[in-house]
């Protein structure tokens, strides 16, 4: 069972990381800004970000950001389609609530990218004191509970729409890919430091 397990992981890992790569090097953001208010920022927008000596450098992360925020994700649809290897039947039952998952999740990417955005935003100004080290650590906490608590909600209706196996597989890989997103956006966030 270990071995499998292991073979899921890398095999998730693995495409994920090719679809991310694929992903970045087009250059378009995947995401659709249908619907917003705001105009859409331009798909190869950069974030600034500061560096050790603390001049400013741009970064893919806003291509990262909008990459794991895509409900397009075809990545997630092949990485699930290699772990779970889903009779017709349980494809049938497990993608409509799937869907709904991503429905949910793509509220909680929109809080996630905003508070990524402030906080370089506030760390590029030198603006991270007490009270918005506190603020924004209180809602990425908030955002870390929803997380769990969606991924507690979707485990349940898969368990009943097809299977507790096929649930724990479900989180399984949803927590693979969330580990992925979570090392390549903090790998491209600047480190928290105090302002003077």
């Amino acid at each position: 069972m270990k071995t499998r397990t292991l073979g899921i992981l890398a095999v998730t890992i693995f495409v994920a990381l090719i679809a991310t790569s694929a992903a970045l090097s087009r250059g378009p953001a995947l995401a659709s800004t249908a619907g917003n208010a705001a105009p859409p920022e331009p798909a190869n927008a950069q974030l600034p970000v500061r560096t050790a000596t603390g001049e400013t450098r741009p970064t893919n992360l806003q291509q990262l950001l909008e990459l794991f925020r895509s409900s397009d994700n075809s990545f997630k649809v092949r990485a699930i389609n290699s772990a779970l290897k889903l009779t017709s039947e349980e494809a049938q039952k497990f993608w409509p609530v799937y869907q709904q998952y991503e429905k949910a999740q793509q509220g909680q990417m929109d809080r996630r990218i905003a508070l990524i955005k402030e906080f370089v935003a506030l760390s590029n100004e030198g603006k991270i004191n007490n009270e918005n080290a506190n603020r924004l650590s209180g809602e990425w906490l908030k955002l870390e509970e929803d997380r769990v608590e969606t991924w507690k909600k979707y485990y349940q209706e898969i368990s009943k729409a097809v299977s507790p196996l096929r649930g724990a597989q479900f989180l399984q890989v949803e927590n693979q890919l969330a580990i992925l997103m979570d090392l390549n956006i903090a790998g491209a966030m600047p480190a928290v430091k105090g302002s003077k």
